[in-house]
């Protein structure tokens, strides 16, 4: 039987200096040596043979070729037999969110993986609970057995004017958060525009996060890097993670940034920008890789920062250089070199003891010096979390939703209108504003399936309005009638439908209420897959394996559906975020992400 992890933090390494020279020079004994492994030394960018560690509280207190003198009769001491000992991996910039669910499932799916530090932007419950629920994922972040490090949301809503979220931070929320024991920084500056004119919000988040010391996260999803990326970069921002093309990852480095790659479950950024390093030559030091969004079936599936690392390799880096990326680079840009990133004396004892190091073969997992995992099995159990009730119901639809809701009238006498549509791009984040010549029925606008070309609704769900927004999507390619439902529609999280039939539109949404939120798909009046995400709207209360179960199920429903995009589900809940171009719906209507200006349905 697994035996329960409970947090336990080491002492800090002021305190515990004295008991880790004694260890390393064998005047007491260690808790864990590790013997004969290859050490993969991310400061000096070797891998060193025939190398003993020695952990001691939680923390490494010997890294050489014999530690012998700090083996006691109490000590443990394992074998490597030759494997690497490589750093516990971070994920620098990550929403536990898109995960489908909690931290503490988060982190039972990624520890076997080899993760063992996660920096959270918890933005997307601040965008539905404010604050309280920002301290609620912040206390079960300290309460996990690895590294989990919160940014204090920075943009809530993400765009003032064009979106209304459920909740509202100010400069006082962030200045109040610097204070909490757990948080690391403040989270994506997502308005650029607001960074670059100067706007008080922005400029008083930013420097409420300097004077506490703290990293202040970027977020500059324009390709336009003339005077307001210069400005962006001048108002305080010291990462990015949305550059998608090799000149965006340089434009960052030489001011100064630090360019995030981002592998996610539907964004593949890593292979165009990493040519900056492989093809440009530029400095490693200052690149970073992430997964920004992750899917719980890619967590279970696939991995998590070990995919991210094995796909960068693959790329054409060497295994020592992807791995620093994931490792000692992300600990120096949140100033804790001191404690993460690395094996060597002082730092938390969070390692992995690997196999093959360039398809990064994970056999054993450590954190703070005790055995997480072996055998991608966790060793442990993780007590759940439990939400309070104020976390739980909160979509309030006002109403019950009918076909009728999503009629789009057209001008009087018409028959056939041009509209504008938003263009999904396959794995990455950016859209496309598309436009399309659609017939007119009965005065309605209808949608034309043969050319790829459905609706797309997003239902207000934070105050009981009632109110929808209705437009057009192409992309997701269904063939079918159907509608797909979720109340995960970031950065607002009011409920984003898209589909093919007004009537399973209506009852994709209502479920939606029933269940207090998570994501539907409904065709010709049947359920065909429902992931229930109770907490917040936006995250479920089961185990890690049984929603990616969930989320397989709904993702073979789609493709049932005609739906051949990669992790359509990942686009379709990004289909309202106004911070990122090109075209994108909110409770306020259509937005143009270029001038960030709402604009008409009809051209």
């Amino acid at each position: 039987m697994a035996k329960t992890a409970r947090a336990t933090k080491p002492k800090p390494w002021a305190e515990a200096a004295t008991h880790l020279v004694d260890v390393a020079m064998g005047r007491r004994p260690a808790d864990l040596v590790i013997r004969n492994g290859r050490w993969v030394n991310v400061h000096s960018g070797e891998i060193i043979a025939g190398t003993d560690i020695a952990i001691a509280g939680g923390r490494f207190a010997y890294c050489g070729p014999n530690a012998g003198h700090a083996i006691g009769q109490g000590t443990k001491v394992v074998d490597a037999g030759g494997r690497y000992l490589v750093p516990g991996l971070c994920d620098a910039h990550m929403h536990v969110e898109s995960g489908m669910v909690t931290v503490t499932e988060f982190c039972r799916a990624v520890i076997p993986h080899g993760t063992t530090s996660m920096f959270i932007d918890p933005h997307e419950i601040a965008n539905v609970l404010g604050l309280p629920g920002v301290r609620l994922m912040h206390d079960e972040a300290v309460a996990m057995p690895i590294n989990v490090l919160v940014q204090m949301p920075s943009c809530v809503p993400s765009a003032p004017g064009l979106e209304h979220a459920g909740a509202e931070l100010t400069v006082a929320d962030v200045a109040e958060a610097m204070g909490w024991e757990n948080i690391i920084g403040l989270g994506e500056v997502m308005n650029f525009p607001g960074v670059a004119a100067n706007d008080p919000v922005m400029a008083g988040e930013i420097a409420a996060t300097v004077r506490a010391g703290k990293t202040v996260g970027g977020h500059y999803a324009s390709r336009d890097l003339g005077l307001p990326f210069h400005g962006y970069v001048a108002g305080g921002p010291e990462d990015d993670h949305e550059g998608t093309r090799a000149e965006d990852a340089i434009a960052r480095v030489r001011q100064g940034m630090k360019a995030m790659l981002r592998l996610g479950s539907a964004w593949y950024d890593v292979a165009s920008q990493i040519k900056a390093v492989t093809e440009s030559g530029l400095d490693p030091r200052n690149f970073i890789l992430c997964t920004d969004d992750s899917h719980s079936g890619t967590l279970v599936h696939e991995g998590h920062m070990d995919r991210v690392v094995r796909h960068a390799i693959s790329q054409g880096l060497k295994p020592v250089t992807a791995i620093q990326m994931a490792t000692l680079n992300t600990a120096q840009h949140f100033k804790l070199e001191r404690d993460l990133g690395s094996i060597a004396p002082g730092r938390l004892a969070d390692l992995l003891i690997v196999s093959d190091l360039a398809a990064m073969t994970i056999d054993e997992v450590y954190g703070r010096g005790v055995r997480l995992a072996k055998g991608g099995k966790l060793d442990i159990d993780i007590p759940a979390y439990d939400y309070p009730k104020t976390a739980k119901n909160t979509v309030k639809l006002g109403k019950k939703l009918r076909p009728g809701d999503f009629d789009i009238v057209a001008p009087i006498g018409a028959n056939e209108i041009r509209v504008r549509v938003i263009g999904v791009i396959e794995n990455q984040a950016p859209t496309r504003a598309l436009e399309a010549d659609l017939p007119v029925e009965d005065g309605l606008v209808a949608m034309d399936r043969r050319n790829d070309v459905c609706q797309i609704a997003l239902v207000e769900r934070h105050r009981g309005t009632g109110g929808v927004t209705n437009a057009f999507v192409s992309g997701f390619g269904y063939m079918s009638d159907c509608a797909m439902a979720s109340s995960v529609a970031h950065d607002a999280h009011h409920i984003i439908v898209v589909g093919t039939s007004k009537q399973d539109m209506a009852l994709a949404v209502n479920r939606l209420g029933e269940v207090g939120g998570g994501v539907v798909l409904f065709s010709k009046g049947k359920e065909l897959a429902l992931v229930e995400m109770p907490i917040a709207g936006l995250m479920s209360d089961e185990r890690a394996e049984i929603v990616a179960a969930k989320a397989d199920k709904l993702t073979e429903a789609m493709r049932k559906m005609g739906c051949s995009l990669n992790n359509a589900y990942m686009q379709h809940s990004l289909l309202a975020l106004v911070v990122i171009p090109e075209l994108r719906i909110s409770d306020v209507g259509l937005v143009d992400v270029t001038t960030f200006q709402k604009v008409d349905l009809f051209v």
